[in-house]
């Protein structure tokens, strides 16, 4: 089906399994907040703009909260069904471009909150878009980091997203390196450099 679309149903089947107070990667929420999230921005134009704008964060709360309020399993099929067919991103390949990341990142954000947690086996396919998904991303992400930053996959190809001197080269399978640079933590990379500099790098802030 594609990243996405195969992503958001692995997603809704774990919110299933762990439940609406399960914890996530994502500061101060739980699975029930992060799942309102998704609803949010799929569904409310006049309240998705304050995902990044601070500015208009509180009314975007506001709007969460009601979604949130809402029965999990009513809210969990609301996710799984996503947008409706007119919405721009229910487009095949608009829906792989704007939201493959954001439900890849949000799956491992509940999987990886669990006790316990190991990778998921290798996916040719999967990983393939990672891949392309960070070399993308982390040139946004990662465009405030005080050092250069490569990411090499551990196939040993390379992707310069940051210049500068000097650099700190991140390794990993794509799937790690997409949430590094998405901000997480919970990752198993291994990076190159100088130790100041990976320290620098380590201690910004990521992401949008």
């Amino acid at each position: 089906m594609g990243l996405a679309a195969d992503e958001r149903q692995a997603l809704s089947t774990l919110f299933e399994e762990v439940g609406p107070e399960a914890p996530t990667l994502c500061e101060g929420w739980t699975a029930r907040d992060l799942a309102a999230h998704l609803v949010v921005r799929e569904h409310r134009l006049d309240a998705a703009p304050g995902i990044v704008v601070p500015a208009l964060a509180g009314y975007t709360k506001r709007v969460q909260d009601r979604y949130a309020a809402k029965p999990w399993p009513a809210l969990v099929a609301q996710v799984r069904r996503g947008p409706a067919p007119w919405w721009p991103t229910a487009i095949g390949p608009l829906n792989e471009l704007t939201n493959g990341a954001e439900f890849l990142v949000h799956h491992e954000d509940i999987r990886r909150a669990q006790p316990d947690w190991q990778p998921r086996a290798a996916d040719p396919a999967r990983d393939e878009a990672a891949w392309r998904l960070v070399r993308q991303s982390a040139k946004l992400n990662l465009r405030k980091a005080p050092v250069g930053v490569v990411l090499k996959h551990t196939d040993g190809r390379t992707a310069q997203v940051k210049s500068g001197t000097p650099a700190v080269t991140i390794t990993g399978d794509p799937v790690d390196l997409l949430l590094f640079a998405f901000g997480r933590d919970a990752v198993h990379v291994s990076f190159d450099g100088h130790p100041s500099a990976v320290d620098r790098l380590k201690a910004m802030s990521r992401g949008l």
